[in-house]
């Protein structure tokens, strides 16, 4: 049966996602003033992103809680929080308060990107992955936008008082709240007969889950070491903070791109075909960055690196699933989790090797994408 594409809701939440990801991109350029403030060392920058990412160890269960509870109200709530977080950070003296800060943003953008997902699915009738790749530009052009807010705020105002940024997250909550208030999400009634039934449908996928994750693994290194280590490795190289802020928006905004026709892209050539074309210009173009440090690179790796998103949440939600939330949380988790890994030993690796041998480390590594692209389409239907 034909389902209706609802544009206007996809946008908003689309827009959603940007307001909330524009907070969360502050952390990046705000990097090397962190550690020249409360000097910190690569593996100390490591941890401040893993306690963000560490509250995605309870995503199976804040995705039953998800399932039982109204998941307009996450999406709606999370923006203001994320901003709040995230804008105080500036004005933290200690390393205990950055940490704790950041561990609020990580709940906060855990319960955000938990059951968005699942709405953009519920809005996007028959062109999921088209409706995903929406939702990944709000999110990429985020990562675009925040760097460029953040650093242009920092030289206005300093550091400190990058708090006066916060009343857009505040604002960004009440005006979802009259947008999504009458939001509901229908599933088929035989569906909701095998809701809570998580050890049959982990039975079912988890060959699947594997796949994901394998792929995830051989990315997250580079991924880490492109979007989070950036500015660090370029300021370290001699780059103003300005232009390593500039360089990482350039990154993401090609990322925009690539999400924006991925998810449609792949819905005609099929997800695995999109992932290995994906993998290979990631691996590609990452050597030829490392190589020429030449921005132009730089920006067609982003295309390339960042236009898997849409494509691994399309495949996710094409799993045959009476419980699409849940599953959304334990591919959230699979995928913060290893991203953690991968955080903590590009900034370990960083202070024994270096960042420059690291890159070259993660490039190589970053091949394995390839094999795991065809396992998670063989896998997907495994009954």
């Amino acid at each position: 049966m034909k389902k209706t594409f609802k544009t206007m809701e996809i946008i908003l939440l689309s827009l959603a996602h940007l307001m909330h990801d524009t907070f969360s991109a502050f952390l990046s350029p705000l990097l090397p003033l962190l550690i020249a403030k409360l000097n910190m060392s690569l593996s100390m920058i490591a941890f401040l992103d893993i306690t963000r990412r560490l509250p995605a160890l309870f995503n199976p269960f804040l995705g039953l809680l998800a399932e039982r509870v109204g998941i307009k109200y996450f999406v709606i709530l999370t923006p203001a929080i994320t901003a709040a977080s995230m804008t105080l950070l500036g004005v933290s003296n200690s390393a205990p308060i950055v940490f704790l800060l950041l561990f609020i943003s990580g709940v906060s953008g855990t319960l955000f990107h938990l059951p968005s997902p699942v709405m953009i699915k519920e809005a996007s009738g028959n062109q999921v992955g088209t409706g995903m790749s929406f939702f990944m530009v709000g999110g990429e052009l985020a990562r675009t936008l925040g760097p460029l807010i953040i650093i242009t705020a920092v030289s206005f105002w300093s550091l400190e008082k990058i708090y006066r940024l916060m009343p857009i997250g505040i604002g960004a909550s009440i005006i979802l709240f009259y947008k999504l208030k009458n939001f509901e999400l229908h599933r088929p009634v035989h569906r909701l007969r095998q809701s809570g039934d998580i050890k049959k449908l982990l039975i079912e996928h988890h060959l699947f889950l594997l796949a994901i994750g394998g792929f995830t693994l051989f990315q997250a290194g580079i991924k880490s070491a492109l979007t989070l280590y950036l500015p660090v490795y370029l300021t370290g190289k001699g780059t103003s903070l300005w232009i390593a802020g500039v360089s990482l928006s350039i990154l993401q905004f090609s990322g925009v791109i690539g999400a924006m026709v991925a998810g449609n892209i792949s819905d005609s050539i099929g997800r695995r075909n999109t992932l290995v074309i994906a993998s290979i210009g990631t691996v590609l173009f990452t050597a030829l960055f490392i190589l020429t440090q030449n921005v132009i690179f730089l920006g067609f790796l982003g295309f390339f690196l960042l236009s898997t998103g849409p494509v691994l949440m399309a495949s996710v939600q094409d799993t045959e699933t009476a419980m699409p939330t849940f599953m959304n949380s334990i591919y959230m988790t699979v995928n913060f989790g290893v991203g953690s890994l991968a955080v903590f030993a590009v900034g370990l690796m960083g202070d024994i090797i270096g960042l420059d041998k690291t890159y070259i480390v993660f490039c190589v590594f970053a091949l394995g994408m390839i094999p795991m692209a065809f396992l998670i389409q063989k896998t997907r239907y495994h009954r």
